[in-house]
């Protein structure tokens, strides 16, 4: 039977009630029709059973069971309007939805961002709970049969659901006809086992797999490949394909997909629950206040830093601990606000806090864990000991903390906060030097972190967090155009791989190889993967989870991107405001991101990056005159920087203030007769002029040399007038960009 001869036999078959317009939709139990309610003046979804389902049931059987599925009212549940049947054709009516269905969303993104997949999952238990109290198992739960519909996921196919349910003793699988998706169903269902409310949750357990990582578990190449996948493997771990799912959301998956029944969840509402709560419980977050330097001589302040900022990344090793990073907690090293002030703001449910007093040789630390709400000790410890026990004391610390917090610790884990970094203290003494210069993050202070670091490897060779942290600074010095960029490429290489082939479980190691390759390097996937082993092997460094965010913003991957650098953000509250802002900003979220920036410059006023950023926010978002007085802010605030200047010269051009323009084109140009300037800062002007031959040109320059940001020219709002230009098109590609 054709199309149109179905859809004309439907339609006469129906006339009077409804007027058939078009097939909309056809799958394995069902055509769906987008037809005119002729009697109350709506469009609906009309629905005909596939003829072998029709026979099966048969016609009193269907208007029975149908009668179960029209008494299901929840807001997530798809409502029944009509049944019945007509001319030998069993159908139902529904509403006609104009959403889209979550499979058109996943063709769309691939996977989701946690936030909107966990909602998603919980508006589909919600109405899987409705249906099971009442009985009613739906059997086909997959992305096609869930819509969403103005933030809300609703659940169609339930009349479907009735029908098979209604025939599944006539072992319709026998017959040839599946009930159900292979994709999607439980081993019981494709052993034509039976079928009950724990059938449905492994199915949302295959979909809530699907949106986090982009593929339902047991993928294969063909349907009895994926079927004998299913009933004799175990599903890999969604956190082992996606860093950035959750703990929890991977320990309810993994119960769900279990092939045992009894072994899931007692329901598929304790399921939903799982997938968020016990993060609250496993995943403690700890934020390590500064230590109080109390020795006499105010100079060792840097050894009490270098004891906060090393007692974090012993227990940022630690998976199951959400640890604040160092940026976010060092502000309060004069605190004048109570612990729980501290611990709302920077989202931590404990703190560590401590003095250090050194004396000569030796060194007496004391440190307490404080739960932020009750203001309860969870654990104190005075040690007193010689100052070449440093390491061990920082160790200790480190697994008490862990201890207290009942958090747990792998064999792995446990070997990497054991692990000391050198056994010289002179030398770890003059790298807490270099690396109290490098946050400074001015060119002049970079390069005294590296001669720093160059006299602590002369004293100690082999200490890679050393060599790791140099390449660090020159990759900065790179970026802020301080260094021409070859000879600052260069030397970081040579540092970053010294630190990998002394320590190849080193997550700076591996951190900062990623960011070489992807600014250095152009290789994509070769940068992203060295950034996800960089968080395996430090699951609470958030400079990786940013790194990486930038990453998929180049290549515009914006909701991997928000994603990671809203886990960034989580671990280092203070520090990643502005990447989610700029990542808003190259997706084209300019509410969004004006809200964000204006959130940073209220905690930094005299940030010139946070004025600069709140002010293209407002520029691109129409507020021209105040965008542009942002930007103007920025520059006084940083003393005419190049790259600053840059951007304001690229607005005025494209306010249409041309001689202002111009005039910041002219004194670029002097500046660059006396120090380096990149190429990338003069292309924003000309961008702004609208000479995209000449901004083009300077692009390449940029991108030959690697000079800036050039790596992120695709995703860059800066940019977006040059995209359908012939000679940026190949330049994308030149740079292996699609």
């Amino acid at each position: 039977m054709t199309e149109s001869t179905s859809a004309d036999a439907i339609g006469a078959a129906v006339d009077g009630r409804y007027r058939i317009e078009r097939e909309i939709g056809r799958g394995g139990m069902a055509t769906v029709y987008l037809a005119d309610d002729l009697r109350h003046g709506r469009q609906v979804a009309l629905k005909v059973l596939d003829p072998e389902l029709a026979h099966a049931v048969g016609p009193e059987r269907f208007l029975r069971e149908i009668e179960i599925a029209a008494r299901l009212s929840h807001p997530h549940i798809m409502p029944l309007f009509d049944s019945g049947t007509a001319s030998g054709h069993l159908f139902y009516v529904m509403p006609f939805v104009r959403g889209e269905s979550l499979r058109q969303r996943l063709e769309r993104e691939r996977h989701l961002p946690v936030a909107d997949a966990l909602a998603i999952a919980r508006d589909v238990s919600e109405a899987l709970e409705h249906a099971h109290a009442r009985g009613v198992i739906h059997r086909d739960i997959k992305p096609e049969n869930i819509l969403i519909f103005e933030g809300q996921a609703i659940v169609a196919d339930f009349g479907i659901a009735l029908a098979a349910s209604a025939a599944a003793d006539r072992r319709l699988t026998g017959t040839g006809l599946i009930v159900g998706t292979p994709a999607y169903m439980s081993p019981e269902a494709l052993l034509d086992e039976g079928s009950d409310a724990r059938s449905d949750q492994y199915s949302l357990a295959c979909v809530v797999y699907e949106m986090l990582v982009g593929e339902p578990p047991f993928a294969a190449p063909s349907s009895q490949a994926m079927i004998a996948r299913r009933l004799m493997d175990t599903a890999p771990s969604m956190r082992r394909l996606g860093s950035t799912v959750p703990v929890a959301a991977d320990d309810a998956v993994k119960r769900a997909l279990a092939k045992e029944p009894a072994a899931r969840f007692a329901s598929v509402a304790d399921f939903a629950r799982a997938l968020t709560a016990p993060s609250e419980r496993r995943s403690k977050s700890v934020a390590v206040l500064p230590f109080s330097n109390f020795s006499a001589d105010p100079e060792n302040e840097y050894f009490a830093d270098g004891i906060t900022e090393d007692v974090i990344a012993h227990l940022s090793k630690i998976r199951s601990l959400k640890v604040i990073s160092r940026t976010s907690v060092m502000p309060y090293k004069k605190r004048e606000q109570s612990l729980s002030e501290i611990a709302a703001t920077l989202g931590a449910t404990t703190l560590l806090e401590g003095s250090v007093r050194r004396a000569g040789d030796r060194v007496r630390i004391v440190a307490q864990l404080i739960d932020a709400e009750s203001d309860r000790h969870l654990w104190a410890e005075t040690y007193d000991r010689k100052l070449v026990d440093i390491f061990d004391i920082q160790t200790d610390v480190a697994l008490q903390i862990a201890a207290a917090l009942e958090a747990e610790l792998t064999r792995d884990e446990e070997s990497r906060v054991r692990k000391e970094p050198t056994r010289d203290i002179q030398a770890y003494q003059l790298f807490l030097f270099g690396r109290q210069a490098l946050i400074k993050y001015t060119a002049e202070r970079m390069e005294t972190a590296i001669d720093f670091f160059d006299r602590a490897i002369a004293r100690d060779p082999s200490f890679a967090l050393a060599h790791a942290t140099k390449a660090l600074a020159y990759i900065e010095l790179a970026e802020i155009g301080a260094m021409i960029p070859e000879r600052a490429f260069e030397n970081a290489a040579a540092a970053a791989n010294r630190a990998l082939t002394l320590d190849p479980d080193s997550s700076e190691a591996h951190c900062t190889i990623g960011h070489l390759k992807m600014t250095r390097e152009l290789d994509w996937a070769g940068a992203e993967e060295s950034f996800k082993r960089a968080i395996d092997l430090n699951p609470s460094g958030a400079d990786a989870y940013d790194l990486c965010g930038r990453l998929c913003a180049a290549t515009e991957r914006y909701d991997d991107a928000l994603a990671l650098v809203a886990r960034a953000q989580e671990l280092d509250p203070l520090a990643h405001r502005l990447d989610m802002a700029t990542t808003l900003l190259r997706a084209g979220r300019y509410e969004q991101a004006t809200t964000a920036a204006r959130i940073a410059v209220d905690l930094d006023p005299s940030g010139d990056r946070a004025r600069a950023t709140l002010g293209w926010a407002l520029f691109l978002g129409g507020s021209r005159q105040e965008g542009l007085a942002e930007l103007e802010e920025a520059v006084s605030i940083s003393q005419g920087a190049s790259f600053w200047l840059g951007q304001l010269g690229e607005a005025y051009g494209l306010a249409g203030q041309t001689d202002r323009a111009r005039d910041v084109l002219r004194r670029l140009e002097e500046r660059a007769t006396k120090s380096y300037v990149s190429p990338y800062t003069f292309a924003y002007v000309y961008t702004g002029l609208g000479e995209a031959d000449r901004a083009i040109e300077l692009l390449e320059q940029a991108v030959a040399a690697r000079s800036g940001a050039a790596y992120g020219i695709k995703g860059s709002f800066l940019f977006a007038g040059l995209r359908s230009h012939p000679r940026f098109q190949a330049l994308l590609r030149r740079m292996r960009l699609p």
